[in-house]
């Protein structure tokens, strides 16, 4: 059956993504390859110290995605689309979305980005013997609550952005169980998941929580597992998602999740001993677990879980290629200074030659350092940061070795954190895949081969991201699939052209050696914040 037919006969799947910078809707075929796309770009606001999306542009975004949707569908097939076979939501994990009873929202929508709840996501760490950060779902609430601010008495429910947009769909009050993980800590059994039983009892008899007689199964959405049936598509939902009235209604949904967990899905990296690695401007890896880690790591390791339920340890650093990018922004207007625009390569293949010119650099790379710290590091002990570059006198200061280590700089924090799942954890990890602009080259993909230790491949399907793995979440759940695992390697990924790096040994005690240096060198680094 061709895509046009398919569309026609409502066969297509759908996923969609509420990025942090673009809403993206993607439409799938039988044979689980993208046809048709959408997006929307927005950008987050600060109000009142608050970093938020108001809700008026989460439901024009939701709408105009689709509508960019509908109009490639026409233009590519010819056809309008009036149904699919399945469709699931997903979104940035964390936030806190607070509704009454009579469905209003209290206060705006805070997003995982603010960093305003500090004492909460202490005390709860504490309390649990277990990360909880600042941008969970539950360290909002407690923080509204040891804040006392006006509206927690009011609080009926309480949504991720993902599970609020499902609701307004299907009018069910349910959550993948990986976008579930990062509202509040989940216990896994027998192939079932719930918020932690002994982690909620301490939860709700906390002064403040008990005063207020608030029950987290009350308001925090019911946990589904990837493949469960999370309700169909209502006809107020439709005409939400579609005012034009062309989409019909009861098309089923699968669990809404979190883009951690759609970016498993569409990396391949959901059963035991596999991770995934996203580089771009921040960088974390995300590595499943066979079993829980013997103690808690706050602000170092989040635990959250697969779409399956699995435990997930997640490194996050916010720092990865920014301040490698201005380095070659910088080169390449020096070089169009002096050569000409017409003389000196698109920047792609500038970008390219720059970086493959670091795999001659020396062992040591030359003893130069360089940190790239745009903002803090919490891995690495840094609320804020100074991007900085050092070198002792004798230093050998050429290009290759100023590239290798403005790309070994992308790593350091990453290599800080996975240390501890390494050296401390012993955790075996027998592949990792990745995504993200610093897999674009050759070199890339080698030294993380060489700072992870492990081979690491990346996807050409990487790229598609997040609404695609939601895609492939809502297709598991529409064929009646028993194992994610086995249908992603099996389905999905059998064919699936990837390129693959090993650790090289020349390239991992290159890596080692920089890495001692950017270790020792923090020092440096916690000058330059407190006197520049």
């Amino acid at each position: 059956m061709g895509n046009k037919e398919l569309i026609e006969s409502g066969n297509a799947v759908l996923g969609i993504e509420f990025g942090s910078t673009r809403i993206k809707a993607v439409l799938i075929n039988d044979k689980y390859e993208p046809i048709a796309g959408g997006s929307y770009t927005w950008e987050n606001t600060l109000d009142n110290g608050i970093w938020t999306y108001p809700l008026t542009q989460i439901h024009e975004g939701l709408q105009t995605c689709y509508a960019d949707l509908k109009k490639d569908v026409q233009e590519k097939y010819g056809v309008k689309l009036t149904k699919f076979r399945a469709g699931g939501i997903s979104a940035m994990m964390h936030g806190y979305l607070a509704f009454d009873k009579d469905e209003k929202l209290l206060v705006p929508f805070r997003t995982w980005r603010n960093t305003i709840t500090g004492a909460a996501s202490k005390e709860l760490s504490d309390l649990f013997n277990f990360p909880v950060p600042e941008r969970w779902s539950v360290s909002h609430l407690y923080q509204a609550i040891l804040n006392k601010e006006p509206h927690i008495s009011k609080i009926e429910n309480v949504y991720t952005l993902a599970g609020y947009i499902h609701y307004m769909l299907t009018g069910k009050k349910v959550l993948g169980v990986g976008d579930a993980s990062g509202m509040f800590p989940v216990k896994y059994d027998n192939g079932k998941a719930d918020y932690n039983p002994d982690f909620k009892a301490k939860f709700e008899a906390l002064d403040g929580v008990k005063a207020l007689g608030l029950k987290l199964d009350n308001v925090f959405p019911k946990i589904l597992m990837a493949g469960e049936a999370a309700g169909e598509l209502t006809e107020e939902g439709a005409k939400f998602l579609d005012p034009t009235g062309d989409l019909q209604a009861g098309i089923p949904f699968c669990p809404p999740e979190g883009d951690a967990g759609t970016g498993m899905a569409a990396t391949n990296s959901v059963a035991a001993k596999t991770g995934n690695i996203s580089a771009g401007t921040s960088v974390f890896s995300m590595v499943v677990l066979e079993k829980d880690l013997k103690k808690a790591y706050p602000g170092i390791i989040d635990i959250v879980t697969t779409p399956a339920g699995l435990p997930v340890a997640m490194v996050h650093a916010n720092n990865c290629t920014g301040e490698h990018n201005y380095w070659m922004d910088l080169f390449y207007e020096v070089a169009t200074l002096m050569c000409g625009e017409a003389n000196v390569p698109k920047i792609g293949k500038f970008f390219d030659n720059l970086i493959g010119k670091s795999l001659e650099a020396d062992k040591d790379c030359g003893g130069l350092l360089a940190y790239n710290y745009l903002s803090g590091e919490t891995i690495t002990g840094f609320n804020s940061g100074r991007p900085l570059f050092a070198r002792a006198e004798n230093a050998k200061f050429n290009v290759a070795n100023f590239m290798r280590v403005q790309m070994f700089a992308s790593l350091g924090a990453l290599r800080a954190g996975m240390n501890i799942l390494y050296d401390e954890e012993k955790v075996p990890v027998e592949s990792m895949t990745g995504a993200g602009g610093y897999f674009k080259t050759e070199a890339g993909l080698k030294y993380m081969a060489a700072a992870m230790k492990t081979s690491v491949s990346a996807m050409e399907t990487a790229g598609e991201g997040g609404p695609w793995g939601m895609a492939l979440l809502a297709a598991f759940a529409a064929e009646g699939k028993k194992d994610l695992g086995d249908f992603l390697n099996k389905e999905v990924f059998g064919n699936c052209k990837k390129a693959t790096s090993a650790p090289e040994a020349d390239l991992v005690e290159s890596f080692n050696i920089y890495f001692e240096r950017y270790m020792k060198g923090l020092a440096i680094e916690k000058a330059a914040v407190e006197n520049l």
